[in-house]
């Protein structure tokens, strides 16, 4: 497909310049730094992909450099010189400017290092303009590339992509991590997960996606949560366990790394990102995980029900260190710490069809397998003490027939974090929202 053009117009895009050595070409951008020499000066141009390094010589330039300012937005007419010196292969020797815009007031940060050298609270506070920075950029610009290698992945396995409504009539998981809202005089709430309505996708395309936003009124102020964030989910039918699940998100890991290879090597590179290898994922359960991470380490747990952050580190640690794996597999889940709709296990009813995956220390996804039977459904539904009648639309296509399924949610921001080795989360979102935070 090509790029839609938003005029006619003679610029070209950075990736077409070494195509064009010799030329005289036109592009725009903002002035990322200026660099001043003995004799001339580098001025660094952010386009809208990359960087270009320009060069200023008065003797070729119909302007003066003090005409210049840093983050004054830019069109340049120059000439492609080859250089090979230059990581691109080329310089662009500047000839005339025509400026488009002047910052009104010196950057509150500085941004046009390395790396932007504050706390994480300034970070924040001023991110529209922090992210200008090429470092905070490539972060989303990997995260763009993740999203759309789960998309070509998931649509090349006849995959079909759903939107499902945000403001609903219930929770998906229930319980007080809800945000709650006056919907025209009626009680609504922000939705935690698209659970209900991707299984009742499941029903009309049998495979379904969604990337989206969900809400979690989590009073939790650590560095692994948010209270926004971006989910991935899938949703399959016709399974024949809840391994199919674990094999399907394997395999679009495999591919998604590959294609990030692929796509973002240059900012990869930029953030030293250690991209994993991935050819068969460890799985352990949940029971003997725990027991592992105890006896290994000899150290005692007191939650026996789900796993202590520190406890999956060190599992993942283990894990390394035994197997090379960067990831690891833990199902079967004990039934209460899962959702209602997760199905118990035909063997052990005191454990689910469910897993999660753990990436570099952290939990970043979360699956298994639905109940599908309107009997069971209504069981676990009543053994729980929860009112029937405010899941009567969920209820629906139970009744009226489905087929064996089950699917995951993957939180993007962990995973980009863990990718990148941040160990806050909110390096990898890009306007967080926390219980400090809501601006900007």
């Amino acid at each position: 497909m090509n790029t839609v053009k938003v005029r006619k117009t003679e610029e070209l895009e950075a990736e077409q310049l070494g195509a064009h050595i010799g030329e005289i070409v036109r592009l725009h951008g903002s002035i990322y730094k200026i660099r001043k020499m003995s004799s001339f000066a580098f001025v660094l141009l952010r386009t809208k992909r990359q960087m270009v390094q320009c060069v200023y010589e008065p003797a070729y330039a119909r302007f003066a450099l003090e005409e210049l300012k840093e983050e004054a937005c830019v069109r340049f007419t120059a000439e492609v010189i080859r250089e090979e010196r230059s990581r691109s292969g080329y310089d662009l020797h500047l000839l005339e400017v025509e400026i488009l815009s002047e910052p009104e007031e010196v950057s509150p940060v500085v941004i046009n290092q390395k790396r932007v050298n504050t706390s994480i609270e300034n970070l924040l506070d001023y991110r529209p303009i922090t992210l200008r920075n090429e470092k905070e950029r490539a972060v989303f610009q990997i995260q763009a590339r993740i999203c759309q290698a789960f998309r070509e992945f998931l649509d090349g396995q006849h995959f079909t992509e759903i939107h499902t409504p945000k403001l609903v009539a219930a929770g998906a998981e229930g319980g007080a991590n809800i945000f709650s809202l006056s919907y025209f005089g009626e009680q609504a709430y922000l939705a935690q997960s698209p659970q209900f309505y991707k299984q009742m996708m499941v029903g009309v395309f049998e495979r379904v996606y969604e990337i989206a936003p969900v809400f979690r009124a989590e009073k939790h102020d650590t560095a692994r949560h948010l209270n926004e964030y971006t989910s991935v989910d899938f949703e399959i039918g016709y399974i024949e366990n809840f391994e199919d699940i674990m094999a399907m998100e394997q395999e679009m890991l495999r591919c998604t790394f590959a294609r990030l290879q692929e796509t973002c090597g240059a900012e990869l590179s930029l953030l030293k990102a250690e991209v994993p290898v991935i050819t068969e994922i460890p799985r352990i359960r949940f029971s003997e995980a725990k027991e592992l991470v105890s006896c290994v380490y000899k150290r005692a747990f007191s939650e026996k029900l789900d796993f202590e952050p520190e406890e999956e580190k060190l599992l993942c640690e283990y894990v390394k260190k035994t197997t090379g794996s960067d990831f690891v597999f833990v199902t079967h889940y004990p039934s209460a710490k899962r959702p209602f709709y997760a199905m118990d296990s035909r063997e052990n009813p005191a454990v689910t069809e469910s897993f999660d995956l753990l990436f570099r220390g952290l939990e970043v996804t979360t699956g298994g397998q639905r109940i599908h039977n309107y009997r069971e459904q209504m069981e676990k539904i009543e053994s729980r003490g929860m009112h029937v009648e405010a899941f009567e639309s969920y209820l629906m296509m139970h009744r009226c027939g489905m087929p064996p399924h089950g699917g995951l949610g993957l939180g993007l921001e962990r995973f980009t974090a863990r990718l990148l080795g941040f160990e806050n989360v909110r390096n990898a979102s890009l306007f967080p929202r926390d219980i400090h935070r809501l601006i900007p």
